[in-house]
């Protein structure tokens, strides 16, 4: 890679210094790095939409992708760095935040513990592991650093457990979960496009969530439905999406993230 891109994403507040100066990091490494800002601010601690946030990667060049929402830091958690089959590297803490990306990019090739010394900037602060840690180890293997070089292999499995598995195919019904609410209000669920087409929905669902029950056109976009009429579709990056056509589906039916949704053909 001439130019081999770097993504950075945080649950920093937006335009904090953390970001610039994680930034800067791997430019002293690699002057030649693409370092993109993909996403900051994410909400505070919440591993379950960073891991989200983290699957999108999939959709852009292969690079070495860190990711710092990470409430353990400082304690015994490792810090880790994934190499996945389609080529990218996932770096970040092993608190489950970059499994679902690992298996969205073909699965895990090697991961190793990020402790070699050497590849981390000095003094390593006890709470700043993207800047000292995460940051460094993208810019080292972004120059060639064999991935061995940073420490002990691990096996994948022993790994942290993703924040959520994916949706329960049955043949008549899906049991998912709300994964991630965006700033619209809209719901995204762990049913990969893939799954959502076993299941073979023609045009309408029913959607169960604790307290509420309604029935949903499947549709392509939000503009085939009315304004404040809902709908489920296929979202952006590859899974499925529940909203309100210029509304907000979770406050006007009360749902939060981490919620069951019981989805039945109609």
């Amino acid at each position: 890679m001439n130019k081999p891109l770097v993504t950075l994403t945080s649950d920093f507040g937006i335009q904090t210094q953390g970001c610039g100066i994680m930034k800067a990091v791997v430019l002293e490494i690699n002057p030649n790095a693409n370092v993109v800002h993909l996403m900051h601010g994410l909400p505070d601690f919440d591993i379950s939409t960073a891991a989200r946030t983290m699957e999108t990667v999939s959709t852009i060049q292969v690079g070495f992708h860190v990711c710092v929402v990470d409430p353990g830091v400082g304690t015994r958690r490792k810090g880790i760095a994934i190499k996945t089959k389609r080529g990218d590297y996932l770096i970040g803490p092993d608190n489950g935040v970059l499994i679902p990306a690992t298996n969205i990019l073909g699965g895990c090739e090697k991961v190793v513990e990020l402790s070699n010394p050497k590849y981390m900037k000095h003094p390593v602060s006890p709470i700043f592991h993207g800047r000292d840690v995460f940051s460094p180890a993208a810019g080292h293997l972004s120059v060639g650093v064999p991935v061995e070089e940073f420490g002990e292999e691990l096996k994948f499995e022993d790994l942290v457990r993703a924040p959520y598995e994916e949706a329960i195919v049955k043949k008549d019904q899906l049991e998912a979960k709300v994964i991630h609410i965006n700033k619209f209000g809209s719901l995204h669920l762990n049913v990969l496009a893939s799954a959502w087409d076993q299941f073979g929905v023609a045009k309408k669902v029913s959607l169960k969530f604790q307290n509420t029950e309604i029935e949903v056109p499947f549709v392509k976009t939000f503009g085939k439905v009315p304004k404040n009429n809902s709908l489920i579709m296929e979202d952006d990056y590859g899974r499925i999406e529940v909203a309100i056509n210029m509304g907000s589906f979770a406050e006007t039916y009360h749902v939060s993230a981490g919620d069951k949704c019981l989805i039945k053909k109609v």
